[in-house]
């Protein structure tokens, strides 16, 4: 399966929302070093991993606030990787109206099957449906 310039700018987003996470640097500072340090090339949306990265660390608040009520555990016990993944979703469920949900949440799970424990990808799954259906009510529902 070819991946997309948005596929790969949604991989790299999570890595650095990741490396936010754990390392508390400017997310400006880890995007130049994204940007210096990560085989980007052509086929990578810069632009919209600029826009995944900055607007989800902007409106941490509110993205946390979304997907929080829907886990099986505190926030605290997530993992680091599962975190990242589901901050990223949950960003662009609330925040990009204009990519479908089930492009979101797909995403989501192959990030998942891929960075993530076995079996993650149905928790974040889960998690993620939740959102679409609670906390993001004008977003087009599942058929």
């Amino acid at each position: 399966m070819s991946q997309g310039p948005r596929h790969k700018a949604r991989h790299f987003a999570m890595q650095a929302l990741y490396q936010w996470s754990i390392n508390n640097e400017l997310p400006e500072v880890i995007e130049k070093e994204f940007l210096e340090d990560q085989p980007f090339g052509d086929d990578t949306d810069k632009e919209y991993f600029h826009e995944l990265l900055t607007g989800t660390v902007i409106h941490l608040q509110e993205v946390d606030a979304a997907y929080t009520p829907y886990l099986s555990r505190k926030a605290d016990d997530l993992d680091a990787v599962d975190k990242a993944i589901l901050r990223l979703a949950t960003y662009e469920l609330l925040f990009e109206k204009k990519v479908p949900f089930k492009v979101v949440i797909s995403e989501a799970i192959l990030l998942a099957k891929k960075f993530a424990a076995q079996d993650s990808h149905k928790f974040v799954n889960g998690v993620l449906d939740k959102v679409v259906h609670e906390a993001a009510p004008d977003t087009e529902k599942k058929e």
